[in-house]
């Protein structure tokens, strides 16, 4: 079984006041949202399977976005194993004065596949291409590994 797609998605979405803290800047759980939201979609793209979310790890929050900035937020499929695909998620802030584009926040989400019964179904199986895939293949598959024995205690 092969991959249907292994292009990214991307999502951009502006801030608004409703997102944001006392401080005028975007809530960490709707930036996660937007991400799994991201990592749902590109999993799915990738196997024509139905996905629910089993883990996020290694989230690391760079910088902040504020009211009126853009957030971009870009997915794509960097492991699978049987029945779960791994997205790497990176979400960008755009400032709208100039257009500058800072990476704010990134992380790994674990995806299952699953049919409709809620039961994992098997997906087709991403292999790395270059040095760079093959880099966070081998840093997701780590991530997954750690979960797993995390798992068995």
């Amino acid at each position: 079984m092969e991959p249907f797609s292994q292009e990214p998605v991307t999502l951009i979405e502006e801030v608004f006041p409703q997102d944001t803290n006392s401080y005028g800047t975007l809530f960490g759980g709707k930036l996660m949202s937007m991400m799994d939201k991201a990592a749902g979609i590109v999993a799915s793209k990738f196997a024509h399977r139905e996905f629910v979310t089993v883990s996020i790890d290694t989230m690391e929050f760079k910088s902040p976005a504020r009211q009126g900035d853009l957030i971009e937020v870009v997915g794509e499929v960097v492991f699978t194993s049987t029945h779960t695909a791994c997205c790497k998620v990176i979400a960008y802030a755009m400032r709208k004065a100039d257009w500058t584009r800072v990476e704010i926040c990134s992380g790994f989400f674990f995806m299952v596949a699953i049919d409709n019964q809620m039961r994992p179904i098997p997906i087709p199986q991403y292999v790395p291409q270059n040095e760079q895939q093959e880099k966070i293949w081998k840093q997701a598959k780590a991530i997954r590994e750690d979960l797993l024995k995390a798992k068995s205690y």
